[in-house]
């Protein structure tokens, strides 16, 4: 039975404060659960008898009616489960972890939408790894873990002082930083390995960030006349990702 405190604690999950409080966050949707239950066993799912879990679980389950779902549901169109997982502790992620693989780093990237969005991408493009500023959008947050589609299960996340991070980084490895003095992305050599940084939606790259950017990198409009001012930070990073894997 889907009583009022399993209620009232799936909604108080939709804000950081109770997310950190409790060590939860809320999937939804059997394709999102289905990835996350490969790799961790969920505390609490609430689903309707047309869901099937695509992998064994032994856990507390509540089944429920589609109008039950819907009072548990941040969705409008809720996708016949919801599910509790604990949050992971990541913690920061050595410099030396970083190796000869590509990593994603986000300055500032607000907009939950767009942080889920890049997660996929790095998932589609075997990036591993993305490291945040603390000012980025929380992981976390049920619109992020919606908008990857599954692929939060798949990229390891972590929140550090970029700055300081970025210093402890061997000289060797290169950082590249989309700017407007950059260089055209499309007729430039690109490296197989090292760090992409992407910045705020509005501000771009903060100026303590911009100054250990070491090769600059700019996407050029080929549209003549009137056009869209900037492109949005999610598309900017597929775009990115998508010369690196082809050089």
């Amino acid at each position: 039975m889907l009583s009022k405190n399993v209620i009232k604690l799936v909604h108080s999950l939709e804000t950081k404060k109770n997310r950190l409080k409790e060590k939860l966050f809320v999937a939804e949707g059997y394709k999102v659960v289905g990835d996350l239950m490969r790799r961790v066993k969920p505390q609490l799912i609430i689903a309707t008898d047309d869901w099937a879990p695509q992998t064994k679980y032994d856990g507390r389950m509540i089944r429920v009616t589609d109008e039950e779902l819907h009072k548990v549901s941040f969705m409008k169109t809720p996708q016949q489960v919801v599910a509790l997982f604990p949050t992971s502790d990541a913690g920061d992620i050595g410099a030396d972890t970083i190796g000869d693989q590509l990593c994603i780093v986000l300055d500032g990237v607000q907009d939950p939408g767009n942080l889920g969005t890049i997660i996929r991408v790095a998932d589609w493009f075997g990036i591993k790894t993305i490291v945040c500023s603390h000012d980025t959008a929380d992981i976390y947050n049920p619109k992020v873990v919606q908008a990857t589609m599954g692929s939060i299960a798949r990229v390891n996340v972590v929140y550090t002082d970029l700055p300081s991070w970025l210093d402890s980084i061997s000289s060797h490895v290169p950082v590249y930083g989309t700017l407007l003095d950059g260089e055209n992305i499309y007729g430039r050599r690109l490296s197989a390995s090292g760090i992409i940084v992407m910045g705020n939606e509005g501000n771009g790259i903060s100026p303590a960030v911009r100054e250990r950017i070491t090769d600059r990198l700019f996407i050029p409009n080929f549209a003549s006349g009137d056009t869209a001012e900037s492109l949005n930070v999610a598309i900017a990073t597929a775009i990115v990702c998508s010369e690196f894997r082809r050089a």
